[in-house]
């Protein structure tokens, strides 16, 4: 995790050196830092459910999508359910209190590609014989506005998600869970 973590900052440094430089009066403004600190957004995901599943997921605002990183360990191999959760509430044990997946438009459950579903439904991840799994996709999201993922949750499932059986595809217990943070 700490590779990852250093990899990752080290990523966001070699982005920081090319952007353009701001002036001071540009940086102290609250709208600009508003939106700097809403481009970009984290979770930590910790074990759910009796599991050692945790992670590090990142959110970084692209145009109109969100790019999705990040690492999770200790997985089942095999594919399991990942989504964006209403509530950044893991603070039970099962993750319960994370409410229910994050539905604004209130449609059917279903998969990032379908026609229809949850616009927290981000579809499956499957971990490696080693239960790793390196997350690395963009998906129609947001980091700000109404339909803001910040103060959500990422959860992963302990098994596949159907991608169509509402209301949440079948996909088991919640193993981890982490609050989405701006960084």
């Amino acid at each position: 995790m700490t590779l990852f973590c250093a990899a990752a900052c080290f990523a966001q440094t070699q982005e920081s050196a090319t952007a353009p430089a701001q002036s001071p009066a540009a940086a102290s403004t609250p709208n600009l830092r508003m939106a700097l600190a809403a481009s970009v957004a984290m979770a930590q995901l910790e074990p759910k459910s009796g599991s050692d599943v945790s992670g590090l997921v990142a959110f970084r605002q692209v145009g109109d999508e969100v790019l999705v990183t990040g690492m999770i360990k200790n997985l089942k191999p095999g594919k399991h359910g990942l989504h964006i959760h209403e509530k950044g509430d893991c603070s039970s044990p099962d993750a319960a209190s994370a409410g229910p997946h994050f539905n604004p438009t209130n449609q059917h459950h279903g998969g990032p590609t379908t026609t229809e579903h949850h616009a927290g439904d981000l579809g499956n991840v499957e971990a490696t014989s080693s239960g790793i799994v390196q997350l690395n996709s963009k998906v129609k999201l947001s980091l700000s506005g109404k339909d803001s993922i910040i103060g959500k949750s990422v959860v992963v499932h302990e098994g596949e998600d159907d991608l169509k059986t509402d209301p949440a595809g079948n996909s088991g217990a919640r193993v981890a869970c982490g609050e989405i943070k701006p960084k």
